[in-house]
């Protein structure tokens, strides 16, 4: 018998085809913060449809979220920071929230500053994910948020099927999102 080499199947991706997976993760993650922002906008944590309910972060949701997180961190100044500033100034912070998820879905939905729109959502769930660390929640209840959203921040992925496509190409490719 003659030896003769025979290659090992290679899996390959064209990056068209990763652009659009990121895309498609882009346009998810949109879907979501979009889902929070209306919930937020007309004050909703709980949605039925028929014998299928799920929850939504409401303004009462997040409030509730935040004073626990808050009064239970072991990073007392980052407490401090909510319980005296965010929690204090609720009034305020509530609509801030609600723009800031919705400015999120808009970019990430159609592309538009998708980086900068995924940077925003980590600033808006990282500070809440430190301040739980000691609470024995389940491993990945908040990596599975950041780290996908930590790739979107890395990836431009709104340059397909999105608006930041079209801005770097008007840009002569230096549209840095």
């Amino acid at each position: 018998m003659t030896g003769t080499a025979v290659e090992p199947a290679t899996l390959a991706a064209s990056p068209q085809l990763l652009a659009r997976g990121f895309a498609a993760l882009r346009i998810f993650f949109g879907l979501i913060y979009l889902s929070n922002t209306i919930a937020k906008i007309f004050n909703i944590g709980m949605v039925e449809f028929g014998p299928f309910g799920f929850s939504l972060i409401s303004r009462d949701g997040a409030r509730g979220l935040l004073e626990g997180a808050a009064k239970e961190t072991w990073i007392t100044p980052l407490g401090a920071l909510y319980e005296n500033l965010v929690l204090a100034n609720w009034g305020f912070f509530q609509w801030f929230l609600t723009v800031a998820e919705l400015g999120i879905a808009v970019g990430l939905l159609f592309g538009i500053a998708s980086r900068a729109a995924a940077l925003g959502g980590l600033l808006l769930i990282t500070p809440i994910w430190v301040m739980l660390w000691d609470e024995q929640l389940y491993l990945w209840q908040y990596p599975v948020d950041l780290f996908p959203l930590l790739l979107l921040a890395i990836v431009p992925a709104g340059r397909v099927g999105g608006l930041d496509g079209k801005l770097a190409a008007r840009f002569n490719g230096r549209w840095p999102f």
